[in-house]
């Protein structure tokens, strides 16, 4: 029976009996091997002096890891340099914050070769190499020159973007000729491939055959859209049984009988979180009802705190929520609670269901799946509101949301405001019609439709 090889930047790894890190990819991809059967491979997370000589294999039960420590060299032109302040804040339309420098691009073709090295050797004939993400475009092109024949997919978890913002990028035409490596490039929407489909046909000749397909450099590419998800009912299930944890119940008790509107994000610039503490501000001036009746918790995980735009919106973040809290709180009642650390899934479904609004507004968001986490999260007779960025992949699927533009801050507050003031019915029925969804098109089909469409590549 043939493997599925997955390929991502960091392998989240079990040591010691500790499982793995539970992010939207490490989930998916956890669930994908644990189905299949086959390989995890990719960076330890562990930066060392030297280059590694050979990968650390280990297996848990049929999934196999095999991981690399990165130099510090590449770790910094790699990681740090090409694939988080260039192509990140490019794909994510930040311009004004992307570098551009051919050690940075030197570096990242000297990684993804290095992978392409380390991982041959381990390949089956009739594997299946289903690669992730922006940070490992050109493996497949570097698996070809070492002789892969394997069928390569491709998924990138961002956003593609507009064919005049990826001009901005110097070596636009080398990322997209390796892509084109790959047998099925997916992308998390239809919007996504379309704009990839453009740069290709304009900017490199190209020809849309129809149905996903292009022919490019004398050979035909699949492409399609397969928006990631969640396990909806098993998430559902989870924050019913987290509901009662001392954790969801301490949270409660402090929130008393306030509404309480909560965001998870990771500490991006990309997620619009400054704005968001914009956004609540102007509700407490805006409708003065809301003042002590209405608490806002945000938690932000730090995030590749040694490239110096995240230490900047930290700092930036720091300064207007103390200027929130010192303006409006009271001595029995503090606006925003501002947590800088993370929490296991298990406890944030808990927190999920205890909040009137789940505040999801990025600025630009391949898909957000702490959109479909909050959803699947709430309590069927009494559920909380979403209120989510048209600019975020999951948009095109959470039709209950209340849909806002992040960059508009007086017309997201009049959003939550009227998501506070919601009618039970009205809130039930946007929740039923998205937890409906979510349980149809689910992380099982997500995997199933990505693994077929690569199958039948030809």
């Amino acid at each position: 029976m043939s493997r599925l090889i997955v390929v991502s930047n960091r392998v989240s790894a079990p040591r010691q009996g500790r499982s793995g890190g539970e992010g939207g990819l490490a989930s998916a991809v956890l669930d994908a091997l644990r189905q299949e059967g086959g390989i995890w491979f990719g960076w330890s997370g562990k930066v060392t002096e030297h280059e590694p000589s050979a990968p650390d294999i280990f297996d848990v039960g049929r999934l196999t890891y095999a991981t690399l420590d990165l130099s510090e060299r590449d770790h910094e032109e790699y990681y740090n340099g090409f694939a988080n302040r260039s192509i990140w804040p490019l794909f994510h339309y930040r311009l004004d914050l992307a570098e551009f420098n051919r050690r940075y691009l030197a570096g990242y073709q000297r990684v993804n070769a290095l992978f392409a090295n380390k991982l041959m050797p381990l390949l089956r004939d009739d594997d299946r190499v289903w690669v992730h993400d922006y940070h490992l475009i050109p493996m497949a092109e570097q698996l070809r020159q070492h002789g892969c024949h394997q069928k390569i997919g491709f998924f990138l978890h961002i956003p593609w973007p507009a064919t005049e913002v990826l001009l901005a990028l110097p070596s636009h035409r080398t990322l997209v000729r390796a892509i084109c490596a790959y047998d099925l490039v997916g992308f998390q929407t239809e919007s996504d491939r379309e704009n990839f489909a453009e740069y290709v046909v304009k900017e490199l000749g190209g020809t849309d055959l129809g149905g996903g397909r292009i022919e490019i450099f004398g050979k035909t590419v699949k492409t399609g859209a397969y928006p990631i998800s969640i396990d909806a009912e098993g998430l559902a299930r989870m924050a019913e049984e987290a509901a009662t944890s001392r954790q969801s119940q301490r949270l409660r008790e402090s929130v008393r009988d306030r509404d309480l509107i909560i965001g998870v994000d990771r500490l991006d610039y990309s997620k619009g979180l400054v704005a968001r503490v914009e956004t609540f501000e102007h509700l407490l001036k805006a409708y003065p009802s809301n003042r002590g009746r209405v608490v806002f918790l945000q938690i932000a995980p730090p995030s590749r705190s040694d490239v110096p735009e995240y230490m900047q919106i930290r700092r930036e973040l720091e300064s207007i929520y103390g200027r929130v809290n010192s303006t409006y709180a009271e001595f029995d009642w503090t606006p925003i609670r501002y947590l800088n650390k993370g929490f296991s899934r298990r406890m944030l479904t808990g927190f999920f269901r205890a909040a009137s609004i789940g505040l999801v507004t990025p600025l630009r968001d391949g898909m957000n799946l702490v959109a479909k986490e909050y959803v699947a999260s709430q309590e069927p007779e009494n559920p909380g509101v979403l209120v989510l960025s048209r600019f975020a992949g999951a948009a095109l699927e959470m039709d209950g949301a209340v849909i806002v533009n992040p960059y508009d801050v007086e017309g997201v507050a009049e959003a939550l405001q009227e998501a506070l003031a919601m009618p039970l019915d009205e809130r039930k029925d946007r929740w039923s019609r998205m937890f409906e969804h979510l349980k149809t098109h689910d992380i099982t089909r997500w995997r199933r439709d990505y693994l077929t469409a690569l199958a039948e590549t030809e």
